[in-house]
């Protein structure tokens, strides 16, 4: 069998709301190196990465502390603005990495309760981006719901129609596919229904692309934490198209060895907060097998 064709994916790895974050806290160290430093939850979905901050003493927390102190960092996905307030009251300083796009689903948010919208979020309930953005909305409406599907916004049907005007946004890293569905039924039942695709450039680029390279391959590999919701949503949107594998890293590969000798033309992507570095072991894992 000839050499394997390898493609990598041009929009594969850290996008720019990412890379900003990990790269600012960094420097934040760098320019503090006797402050305490912390991040109020996982900055990425990426273990690797966590793990390189905690060596470099920059710590995860998970819970807002009574007493504070230092720089504590809201991540990428943003938070509630009372967050905000305890961890001011706490006493850190605090340092906003909310990713641009997703301060702009924010504003979106508010803006359409503060005109009276019943709000509809298309995502997924626990995700912290989602979160965040109800939170923001909740303070001017209490007509906010959140769906990752149709059927979970069949239980508002009776508040839809009766309300005169429905908004939505979406969180930033869905499927084009779902926002679609979920306003095709909203069109149905609503009087007046206006439309934020508020999904992300790099989002929309990366899925793209993916499905290209899927369409030319005889195996695509998506790289990225299974926590990550944009690396799963490519895994789902890509299995439609060609054989597809999800894997967090390199060392998954062993258990597919028969599968790569098997295959000539193998395409490769990755999530947004997957580092190069991960792909860069991957891609070499692929060539040992040729």
């Amino acid at each position: 069998m000839p050499n394997k064709n390898i493609k990598l994916a041009k929009f594969a790895g850290f996008c720019y709301g990412v890379k900003r974050a990990v790269e600012t806290v960094k420097r934040l160290k760098e320019e503090n190196p006797d402050k305490n430093i912390c991040i109020l939850g996982e900055l990425i979905h990426n273990t690797d990465v966590i793990n390189e901050l905690e060596h470099l003493e920059i710590k995860t927390i998970y819970t807002i502390p009574e007493k504070g102190d230092g720089i504590c960092i809201i991540r990428s996905h943003g938070e509630a603005p009372e967050v905000f307030e305890k961890l001011k009251n706490a006493g850190f300083e605090v340092v906003d990495l909310t990713c641009p796009d997703v301060k702009k689903v924010q504003q979106r948010a508010i803006e359409l309760a503060k005109n009276g919208y019943y709000v509809v979020i298309v995502g997924k309930s626990n995700h912290p981006e989602v979160i965040a953005i109800k939170a923001n909305a909740d303070l001017y409406t209490d007509k906010v719901v959140v769906a990752a599907t149709k059927e979970d916004l069949k239980q508002y049907e009776g508040e839809i129609k009766t309300h005169k005007k429905v908004g939505v946004v979406v969180q930033t890293t869905q499927m084009l596919s779902s926002l679609n569905l979920i306003t095709d039924y909203l069109n149905s039942i609503a009087n007046e229904v206006l439309i934020y695709n508020t999904i992300c450039q790099s989002t929309a680029k990366r899925q793209k692309e993916a499905q290209e390279l899927a369409s030319e391959s005889d195996l695509m590999l998506v790289v990225g934490s299974k926590k990550s919701a944009n690396t799963t949503h490519l895994a789902e949107i890509i299995k439609n198209h060609t054989q597809t594998i999800h894997i967090e890293n390199d060392a998954e590969l062993d258990k597919f060895d028969n599968l790569l000798k098997s295959v000539q033309n193998i395409g490769v992507t990755a999530g947004a907060s997957t580092p190069q570095s991960v792909i860069d072991k991957v891609i070499l894992h692929i060539k040992k097998e040729d």
